[in-house]
């Protein structure tokens, strides 16, 4: 659905077809094939990791594998081995060789129906499907929910995803593409599934890990081939910026056109078609960076 103002409602997105590797052999994608007692299911006990997937070849991988490490060790998950991984990735890959997206998920089993986990061997799923196709603009909604900076979750990219899901939800109701959180200290954090860049006074900022936002893989990017900085955020910064713009490994760059009600007065602006450059040229010859 397009929008006035070069927005996007939702990506164009096609999750009927892919291929699908759950503990150490290739399933129908739809058929069921883990427990019913998984936690991943019973609490959302687990992490995972999506990666875009440029002509067969899966993007940052060593970056996305070292931060599935950091979300099982604190989540107190032993992580999954690496090798096994590789393995399934190929096999997916193999499968599904027009692949764009690619998530690996990693749960702590099959437990009780509660919060105590069970002693049983961990899940391991690795899918695919088409890539998601954004325009180059996109709306995004300022929600009223909050990050706790100080939770016992931040900087690790689980699959309990309720409250993002919540925020999106909200967000398409307003017509925009995503949701953006404050932090406790009423600082901006992050999107549901992306880092936010603003141009405040003519500087690239972007929230800092304190602010209890994701190190996202495209964010470190970005961070490390434009001049961007690392910054508190306040929303009436908002007000005054000349330009932003999203990052994710599904979005890559993505210039924001209006925040709610708010026009931005360029979108895309020359930093974020530069970032956006600057991006694509690691993209296209640098697929381990």
């Amino acid at each position: 659905m397009t929008l006035g103002g070069g927005s996007t409602l939702r990506a164009m997105t096609d999750f009927s077809s892919g291929a699908c590797w759950v503990n150490g052999q290739l399933v129908d994608r739809f058929t069921p094939s883990i427990s019913a007692v998984d936690h991943a299911i019973v609490v959302g006990d687990g992490v995972f990791e999506t990666l875009q997937v440029a002509g067969g070849t899966p993007f940052a991988l060593t970056r996305h594998l070292a931060r599935l490490r950091f979300s099982s060790d604190g989540l107190g998950l032993l992580p999954p081995d690496d090798d096994q991984v590789r393995d399934a990735i190929a096999a997916v890959l193999d499968a599904d060789p027009v692949a764009g997206l690619l998530r690996i998920t990693w749960s702590s089993g099959a437990g009780p129906l509660g919060s105590s986990r069970g002693d049983g061997p961990g899940t391991l799923i690795v899918a695919t499907q088409k890539a998601n196709v954004w325009e180059a603009s996109t709306r995004v909604h300022l929600c009223p929910w909050t990050r706790n900076e100080h939770g016992a979750l931040v900087g690790l990219k689980t699959t309990s995803y309720a409250e993002n899901v919540l925020a999106l939800d909200a967000a398409h109701q307003r017509q925009c593409s995503e949701a953006l959180f404050l932090n406790t200290a009423g600082l901006l954090c992050e999107g549901t599934g992306t880092n936010l860049f603003v141009v405040v006074d003519g500087q690239l900022v972007t929230p800092p890990l304190s602010s209890g936002c994701l190190a996202g893989i495209t964010r470190a990017l970005v961070l490390e081939v434009t001049d961007a900085q690392e910054g508190d955020l306040h929303p009436d910064d908002l007000a005054q910026a000349s330009e932003a713009f999203l990052t994710s490994s599904t979005r890559d760059v993505q210039a924001i056109s209006h925040i709610d009600d708010l026009a931005l007065p360029q979108a895309p602006g020359p930093q974020t078609q530069a970032a956006a450059v600057a991006f694509a040229e690691v993209l296209t010859n640098r697929l381990d960076p």
